[in-house]
């Protein structure tokens, strides 16, 4: 059994890398959930790394089940979101050691993925949207593209009066018939307002309706589901998988949504695909950036039974998302006739950028465990 010997952080404020290594010097790169990322570093340091140095690297949903065991008293997206940087950072470590890219560790392979275009603004009028939705669509092929509606956990009151209304109809007309549409309301209306909007999604030829309500009212959720035909859709933001059988059994959602690094990493939501699987539910992850949690989404995508039809794709550049620039060398997520590409290179296929890395914060888990705080001495006697 191989153990892990090192486990290190380098982060801002958006976002967390972590550098698993193994006592016989293999090494996997891995992310925590983007933004708080330097208190998730923290959370990581203080209540994951020490459950997890020595443990053994093969076993990854074992560890990570055992580590939520020892913090039970800790449940919550923290704990999830620190979780995820363990996780990714053992699948990284895992692929580059049998030479596969972790699509094909989980039963797909490398290749193309469609991707839809995923638009992130509100404050953009209807017709800049849909001219620029509409020239992405032509310059990357993209066959598939998402606006905001509503205002994000709004209680019916909308970004300004009347943008919903208008948004709708002159985005979905400027993309036409061979564009397929979604909208994300992010929890913007309650239950009347939500069908009402979604009669109207569905007059405009709209087939994704996202969060459509309140994400944790999942009561309210199942209304807006069974009143319309259009595809409800949720669960980004849920990481208990109480709340996800719950969700699935109900059939709050048409499809289900798992944020990889909001669940926790990779081992956790490939459980709720399976899940939703089960069920005969598809399974469309969210990802809202362009950090790891796209890649991770784009391997998983490519090997599970019930992938969406598509990966979400952020179209916000480094102007909209200044803490993405200069993430990782090259150009991971290039789009070519709207697909972008699982890579043939082991684990994830993606470098960090070192020069990102050199102007980061650290830590070192294994350095801090040979110098114990008082806290640290009695830590494991909770």
């Amino acid at each position: 059994m191989i153990r892990i010997a090192r486990l290190e952080t380098f982060h801002d404020e958006f976002v967390c890398f972590v550098r698993v290594t193994a006592e016989d010097g293999a090494f996997g790169w891995g992310q925590t959930s983007t933004y708080n990322a330097d208190i998730t570093a923290q959370v990581f340091h203080r209540q994951v790394a020490p459950w997890a140095l020595g443990a053994s690297c093969s076993d990854i949903s074992g560890l990570i089940g055992l580590i939520e065991r020892r913090e039970h008293k800790y449940p919550g997206s923290y704990r999830a979101r620190a979780l995820a940087g363990l996780d990714t950072a053992l699948w990284d470590l895992a692929g580059r050691r049998a030479g596969k890219p972790v699509a094909s560790l989980i039963g797909g392979g490398p290749g193309p993925v469609r991707a839809y275009a995923s638009s992130m603004k509100r404050d953009i009028s209807p017709s800049d949207e849909a001219e620029r939705l509409k020239r992405l669509c032509g310059e990357r092929g993209f066959t598939a593209a998402k606006w905001r509606i509503g205002a994000e956990c709004g209680q019916d009151v909308d970004e300004w009066p009347g943008r919903t209304e208008e948004i709708i109809p002159t985005v979905a007309g400027a993309l036409g018939d061979g564009i397929e549409k979604l909208v994300d309301a992010n929890s913007a209306f309650s239950v009347s307002r939500a069908i009402e909007v979604g009669q109207m999604l569905q007059a405009n030829g709209v087939v994704h309706y996202e969060e459509p309500v309140p994400y944790w009212d999942l009561d309210a959720t199942r209304a807006v589901t069974e009143a319309l035909q259009i595809d409800v859709t949720g669960g980004e933001q849920d990481w208990e998988m109480a709340t996800w059988a719950r969700m699935i059994a109900m059939r709050a959602v048409d499809i289900v949504q798992p944020d990889v690094m909001y669940m926790g990493g990779l081992s956790r939501t490939l459980e709720v695909a399976g899940m939703a699987a089960a069920a005969g539910l598809p399974c469309t992850p969210h990802s809202a950036n362009l950090s790891l949690v796209t890649m991770c989404s784009m391997h998983m995508l490519a090997a599970i039974p019930n992938a969406g039809k598509y990966l979400e794709l952020s179209i916000e550049g480094d102007d909209y998302y200044p803490w993405q620039r200069d993430l990782f060398l090259g150009s991971p997520f290039a789009v070519e006739d709207g697909c972008v590409r699982v890579p043939d290179e082991p684990g994830w296929g993606v470098e960090i950028n070192p020069a990102w890395l050199d102007g980061a914060a650290y830590r070192d888990s294994a350095a801090e465990a040979q110098q114990p705080s008082a806290y640290a001495s009695l830590y494991h006697k909770r």
